[in-house]
C-alpha cells in the first residue's frame, strides 16, 4: 500500500471546482510531494464548514453538552459558523424563539421523548430553517449548501425542513420522532 505524506498545499489550479477535488486521488507536485488536500470550500454553493461546527455537534451528540446548536451561513468568509449554543436544561421553545423570523439557519436539535411502551428515547434532528420572508440569495445558497453540510454531522437521525413555524411545531417533531 502507497503512503503519501500529510501535509496540506494550496490547490494547484483554480480551474477545478470544490467538488471535483475532494474526488481527486493525491497528485503528484514537483519535488516529489503530493497534493492531497485542497484548501477549498467542499460544497457546490462555495461555502465551507468551520470546524467548530462538527466539534460543537460531536459533543451534542456523544456528551450531550447541548439542548440545540443553531448554525450560520456567514457570506463574507464562505464559511458555516455556529451561532448559538443551547444548554442541555433549554426547552424546544427557546430553540424556536432564537431562529429569526426573515433568515435562514441550520440547526440541530436534540429531542427526547417517551415511546408509547415508556421507554425514553432521543433522537437528533436536523432542521433546514428557510422563511418565506428571507433573502432569495440566501434561501439559495443555503439551499445548495445543505446536504454537504448536513453529511458533516454524523449521527443525524431525522431532516425538518421549515418555511414557517408551523412546520416545525411540537407536534410535527413528535410525530416524526416516533
Amino acid at each position: 500500500m502507497l503512503s503519501f505524506p500529510k501535509f496540506s498545499l494550496p490547490p494547484y489550479s483554480k480551474d477545478l471546482s470544490p467538488s471535483l477535488l475532494s474526488f481527486l486521488p493525491p497528485l503528484p507536485l514537483p519535488g516529489g510531494l503530493f497534493l492531497i488536500e485542497a484548501n477549498m470550500a467542499n460544497s457546490p454553493s462555495g461555502i465551507a464548514v468551520d470546524d467548530e461546527c462538527k466539534l460543537k455537534f460531536l459533543e451534542l451528540k456523544a456528551k450531550r453538552n447541548f439542548r440545540f446548536i443553531v448554525f450560520k451561513i456567514d457570506e463574507k468568509i464562505q464559511q458555516v459558523t455556529v451561532e448559538r449554543l443551547g444548554q442541555p436544561d433549554e426547552s424546544y421553545d427557546d430553540f424556536t424563539a432564537c431562529l429569526p423570523p426573515n433568515e435562514c439557519r441550520y440547526a440541530v436539535f436534540d429531542f427526547d421523548f417517551v415511546t408509547d411502551e415508556n421507554c425514553q428515547k432521543s433522537k437528533i434532528f436536523f432542521i433546514a430553517w428557510s422563511p418565506d420572508t428571507s433573502k432569495v440569495r440566501s434561501k439559495m445558497v443555503y439551499a445548495s449548501s445543505k446536504d454537504r453540510f448536513k453529511r458533516e454531522l454524523d449521527g443525524i437521525q431525522v431532516e425538518l425542513q421549515a418555511t414557517d413555524p408551523s412546520e416545525m411545531s411540537m407536534d410535527v417533531v413528535k410525530g416524526r420522532a416516533i
